[in-house]
């Protein structure tokens, strides 16, 4: 086994960097795609459907670019940096094409390269974490991944509410400030990776992990073989995380889908097709809204990651859970702008935890030299819920929650109290706790 040296808080938070372009772009998509799809003509109950490009590129794309990353090691790029690498020139390109979207289809094509790209990106940076920190700071490494996730997506969301204030006017169909954004995410995005990439070495594999690497089968088939054989022999605790997923992420979604239409109803009693100007304002303070939760994930992820070596972090994301579940029953019903502020602080500590706290409920029972697959299965588990989704959630809508957006979120609200549920039901060991060492920075 490889001797994992302790690193420093500046080591772990320079390894992470990478997570805050990935992040960006996530945001833009969560807070500025739905939109841009309204604003290119598309129906509310069309949303879900053309969102299934993330979910789905994250069911084909994590899992194999795992098995894949576990089977790689090269002395000049190292196992996982590669498809670092690779997602995120991806990812930068297609940030700068997207706005000129002259269609709605076309903008829901880009949508799905974006994807690819962000997927091959994230998915060997959760393995990174596993492989390079040991059992005392892998808590702290996952929680540094919240951080830059809050801090990317917050500076995501701030764009939509400060661009507009100073680029006005049109370019084609899109506002100029959507040109802004997306321009600074691929920048964002390219950059932050480069960073990690410079600042920090993997751990070469020892001798035996290395020889099986070289005799690994690394055909076609290779990939998807590994798959189905680690899901074969998936430990318990991973089956029952899936049905928290299964509530969790599907919230999620209709949280992103719905939240600025919501927001536009609530406070500005518009549509996008009654008032194109009053829901341009709607969608702008979502931003800061959606700024604003991401921001208290980044103030939160650390402390959470002390809680969670004090505590079980399992108990720890229930609480986290209720918390985002409350602040979503209460958000699609305040009509005073400011109040929405205070209601989705408590998903900005749910999303803190969702981030990082449950890859450490099931880090110890996955076997090293299968972190890349695994996560890329777990990520399996986050994307199913998000197909489902998006597949049958225009329904619900349509017929059920009389294409209300308001309906949406509060709907979302209880699939957050289930996920608590699911969650407390996940069998740990005993005293089960995560041993988090922060270590000084210099």
């Amino acid at each position: 086994m490889n001797f994992k040296p302790k690193m420093t808080f500046s080591q772990i938070i320079n390894m992470n960097v990478g997570f805050l372009g990935i992040q960006y772009s996530f945001g833009l998509q969560q807070s500025a795609v739905n939109p841009i799809y309204d604003m290119l003509g598309a129906s509310p109950d069309e949303i879900p459907i053309l969102n299934l490009a993330g979910p789905l590129t994250g069911l084909i794309i994590q899992p194999i670019i795992g098995a894949l990353s576990d089977k790689t090691w090269s002395d000049k790029w190292g196992r996982r940096k590669p498809y670092f690498l690779i997602g995120a020139i991806l990812c930068s390109i297609t940030l700068l094409i997207y706005p000129f979207s002259s269609s709605l289809w076309m903008a829901a094509g880009l949508l799905w390269i974006l994807d690819a790209g962000n997927n091959t990106a994230m998915e060997p940076y959760r393995a990174f974490i596993a492989d390079n920190l040991d059992a005392k700071q892998q808590g702290l490494g996952f929680q540094a991944q919240s951080f830059f996730t809050g801090l990317g997506q917050t500076l995501a969301n701030l764009s939509l509410f400060i661009f507009p204030l100073m680029f006005t006017g049109y370019l084609g169909k899109l506002p100029t400030w959507v040109y802004a954004s997306f321009f600074l995410g691929a920048f964002c995005s390219i950059t932050s990776i480069l960073w990690s990439l410079k600042t920090t070495k993997e751990i070469p594999p020892d001798a035996a992990e290395l020889e099986r690497i070289r005799n690994a089968n690394h055909g076609f088939l290779s990939p998807f073989v590994e798959i189905f054989g680690a899901i074969k022999d998936m430990p318990k605790v991973m089956w029952q995380l899936s049905l928290v997923y299964l509530f969790q992420w599907y919230a999620l979604f209709c949280y992103w889908q719905n939240s600025s239409k919501s927001v536009a109803l609530s406070v500005w009693n518009a549509t996008p097709g009654s008032d194109p100007l009053r829901y341009e304002e709607a969608v702008s303070w979502t931003g800061l809204i959606n700024g604003w939760y991401n921001i208290v994930t980044f103030l939160t992820a650390f402390l959470l990651a002390k809680l969670a070596s004090q505590h079980s972090p399992k108990w720890v994301h229930i609480v986290c859970l209720l918390l985002a579940a409350t602040g979503f029953l209460f958000f699609p019903w305040l009509s005073n702008k400011y109040l929405l502020i205070v209601a989705i602080t408590g998903f900005g500590i749910g999303w803190a935890s969702m981030m990082g706290i449950p890859y450490l409920m099931v880090v110890s029972e996955i076997p090293k030299e299968r972190y890349g697959v695994y996560m890329g299965i777990i990520n399996m588990m986050i994307v199913l819920p998000m197909i489902l989704q998006n597949v049958t959630f225009g329904y619900i809508l349509e017929h059920f929650l009389h294409n209300d957006s308001r309906l949406a979120i509060t709907f979302a609200g209880v699939l957050l109290i289930l996920a608590a549920i699911a969650t407390a039901l996940i069998s740990v060991k005993k005293g089960d706790k995560v041993n988090t060492i922060l270590p000084t920075s210099h």
